[in-house]
């Protein structure tokens, strides 16, 4: 490991390559780039999740970290490691001071692994608007976490509100077992019947505030056309929100799935004794490595989270993000923003060059005493007036 303090892009990229002459290629090919954004608080936590993820999935992991973005003089402090405490492959963490963690994308750019996708995983508040945010806009998939937000469902309608295809959240990821067991429930049914099984409604119990539990009752409701809530447990859920799920189908019967809280769950269905699979708490590193199995638009998110949300026509949206310049000093100071920190309404660029000519002309009439053009001397007389 190499620690740069006070240093700059280039001397980065040239680090980078210095040690993987003297490393002997350790890599030789990756599959994919991850930039992890991170608070300082949650670094550790960030890069024990990577390093997991870098172990199924061969990649290039550069860990942003933005701080004291007031500060008056812009800094780069980086380590750059192969073969270190983030697993066998390449890595650069990044700790970005005043200014320069506006730009970000100035560092990370060089460092992307060339002809490689690139995916973005915001371990930290992601900003309302991703088109905000320079590393969302190129990044081919976007993974953020609405269960670290101190509320998960304002976190979860602003994720649908800014939703584009290729973003993902790891909330969505949280409730993977409970919906392949499901799904295998539900086959089961219907391998007795020897037909489909219609489900006409149901209800989860556990933590209506949690964002994986609503997203797990979006997933069903938009899967088999009822409504499914969430309604509070008299136990307390685990991370996924979720206590039991209870479906009625036709037929008049129902199946029901329960936490046993061993890392467990048991399985209740009709004409059949009652089952107990596995059903464990997996970690955050687990979590990023299945977002990285797919680079694809994940559709049954989208279909999961307009149900959820209620905000439609996600799927139809474009996947391409334009840049949005957003600077917090000029939003926090902008006279009506309320110091939101929201982004600041674009400027008419129009009307300022036109109003800028005007100034100008006048000026330069009253210097050179010439006759002015047919367009100046309308806007003299408007202006006369």
């Amino acid at each position: 490991m190499t620690t740069l303090w006070d240093t700059n892009g280039s001397a980065v990229v040239k680090e980078l390559a210095a040690q993987r002459r003297t490393g002997g290629a350790v890599l030789s090919g990756v599959a994919l780039t991850l930039v992890v954004v991170a608070d300082e608080s949650r670094v550790n936590e960030a890069e024990e999740a990577a390093t997991h993820a870098a172990e199924a999935h061969p990649c290039r992991v550069l860990v942003v970290v933005r701080r004291q973005l007031e500060a008056p003089t812009p800094r780069l402090d980086a380590e750059v490691l192969i073969g270190g405490r983030l697993g066998p492959g390449e890595a650069v963490v990044m700790r970005m001071y005043g200014r320069l963690g506006l730009h970000a994308e100035s560092v990370v750019l060089p460092l992307l692994a060339a002809d490689a996708p690139v995916v973005a995983w915001w371990h930290a508040a992601p900003p309302d608007q991703m088109a905000t945010d320079a590393l969302a806009v190129f990044a081919d998939r976007r993974i953020t976490d609405s269960s670290i937000a101190e509320d998960s469902l304002a976190a979860l309608r602003t994720r649908a509100e800014d939703y584009a295809p290729g973003d993902t959240d790891l909330a969505w990821t949280r409730c993977t077992p409970w919906r392949s067991t499901l799904a295998s429930t539900l086959d089961s049914v219907s391998g007795r019947r020897g037909e489909p099984v219609h489900v006409h409604g149901g209800r989860i119990e556990g933590d209506p505030k949690n964002a994986s539990a609503q997203l797990l009752a979006g997933w069903l409701s938009s899967r088999c056309g009822s409504t499914i809530t969430v309604e509070s447990s008299t136990r307390t859920p685990g991370p996924s929100g979720v206590d039991s799920v209870s479906l009625e189908l036709d037929q008049d019967e129902q199946v029901r799935i329960e936490a046993d809280r061993r890392n467990g769950a048991v399985i209740s269905q009709p004409f059949r004794p009652d089952a107990t699979v596995p059903l464990p708490e997996r970690p955050l590193g687990d979590l990023l490595s299945e977002e990285l199995r797919r680079l694809d638009d994940d559709e049954p998110y989208s279909d999961a989270l307009e149900a959820a949300t209620g905000v439609t026509g996600l799927a139809q949206r474009s996947p391409v993000r334009k840049h949005i310049w957003f600077d917090p000093a000029e939003a926090e100071s902008a006279p009506g923003n309320g110091g939101n920190g929201g982004p600041a309404k674009p400027t008419d660029d129009t009307s300022g060059d036109k109003s800028g000519d005007k100034s100008e002309d006048k000026s330069e009439d009253k210097a050179s005493g010439e006759p002015k053009p047919r367009r100046r001397s309308s806007a003299k007389t408007s202006g006369s007036r």
